[in-house]
């Protein structure tokens, strides 16, 4: 039976790793729900361990983050960041420095797939009235997400499971990453000038001064105000998720907005796949034997930080990032470092996401966003930059974490 509980493991990996399965109308989340759904009829694991699986505090934390985002894009918020940009950006290399920091620094504190939503069909907007090439300015913004939401606990969410699980608070995982991230966010502009210097030209534009934009006032200032005391939390030292939930909390505290309204733009179904991942890899971990597990934890061990680094980033491309983190993560408690551990851990595993455009779900919604304005973000076209910018950013990650 172990044989058919470790095969229901890798096929529902494999599909979640391709996020569909042909034919069928499935995506990683109804792939993941099938699968531990066979996991738990064929008795590999039952529904009450099943339920002690999952990281209650990793669910709250993504869901009171996404209640945040969801308000701040209501009120606005987005929209005025967008709006300065295009305001300020009178060059080809403005746009792009301006654009790298406005979606690297955001998505560290408000999750890269929410920035690249927002970002992507206004930044489309501009280039368009400006008849700029596309491409480098798509490119930078999904890989600059990816970079700048390295830097916190919950900039993305295999940080959140690794700020759960390391017991790492807030401002010192952010003292670790931040170096991290920005340099990456250095890379990325000096790879795509370099890259595209036909892009990148000495020239002036006038940007269109005259951007009209929503914002709703009261719930702006409520949402920075919720916003302030999460952090304040964070960097107090409280917990994590319930610094998070306290500011949901005071945001969802309204009469005049309709919850339905903050409800709807809730990924529900993200939160589902985190914790089926979580059963998964609990399923996972109990089939080894612990001969097994030693001699699995002995090799990677044996392979120092260096083998960490590179297996995150490979196991990354192949399952995702969060499944990659889920399982090398069992491994933790076998390094004397574990602080360097979980940080090199989390810096391969997002950077890795950079690699090829299927990476990182930021990447996918980018295209995704672009193709719906006629403009096509290929796997060629991306495949050059993201792998340059992956290594070269790893690389250096890797160097300022030991080192430093």
């Amino acid at each position: 039976m172990t044989f058919l509980y470790l095969l229901i493991i890798a096929l529902t990996l494999a599909g979640i790793a391709v996020g569909k399965l042909p034919v069928f109308r499935m995506n990683r989340t109804s792939i993941s729900v099938i699968g531990v759904t066979l996991l738990l009829i064929t008795g590999a694991i039952d529904l009450d361990s099943a339920w002690e699986a999952i990281d209650s505090n990793t669910i709250v934390l993504l869901f009171a983050m996404m209640v945040l985002n969801a308000n701040m894009r209501i009120s606005g918020f987005f929209n005025i960041v967008t709006s300065r940009i295009r305001r300020y950006a009178d060059s080809p290399d403005k746009l792009l420095i301006y654009l790298v920091f406005a979606s690297g620094i955001l998505s560290a504190f408000f999750l890269n797939d929410t920035i690249v939503l927002v970002f992507t069909p206004v930044i489309l907007s501009l280039l368009k009235s400006l008849n700029r090439n596309p491409v480098p300015y798509l490119i930078a913004l999904a890989t600059s997400a990816n970079v700048g939401s390295a830097a916190t606990i919950i900039g993305n969410p295999q940080n959140m499971l690794i700020g759960m699980a390391s017991g790492i608070d807030f401002a010192r995982f952010m003292l670790l990453l931040s170096p991290a991230a920005f340099a990456g966010l250095l890379i990325i502009i000096i790879v795509m000038r370099l890259l595209f210097r036909n892009e990148f030209v000495s020239e002036k534009f006038e940007p269109d001064r005259e951007l009209p934009f929503s914002v709703y006032k009261p719930l702006l200032i409520k949402s920075l105000i919720a916003g302030l005391v999460m952090i304040t939390g964070l960097l107090g030292g409280f917990s994590i998720p319930l610094s998070a939930l306290t500011s949901s909390a005071i945001l969802l505290f309204t009469r005049r907005l309709k919850p339905e309204r903050v409800f709807k733009e809730i990924d529900f179904s993200l939160l589902v796949f985190f914790a089926c991942l979580f059963i998964l890899t609990n399923t996972l971990g109990t089939l080894l034997s612990p001969e097994q597990f030693q001699k699995s934890a002995s090799l990677i061990n044996s392979l120092g930080m260096p083998g960490v680094t590179f297996i995150s980033a490979v196991l990354s491309n192949l399952i995702s990032n969060v499944p990659a983190v889920l399982l090398l993560g069992e491994f933790a408690g076998n390094f004397s470092n574990r602080e360097l551990f979980w940080s090199i851990l989390s810096m391969s595993a997002t950077f890795a996401g950079n690699l090829t455009i299927m990476g990182s779900v930021a990447n996918l919604i980018v295209a995704e966003s672009a193709k719906k304005q006629n403009v096509h973000l290929t796997f060629y076209a991306y495949l050059i930059p993201g792998v340059i910018i992956s290594v070269l950013t790893i690389t250096t990650g890797y160097l300022l974490l030991t080192l430093f």
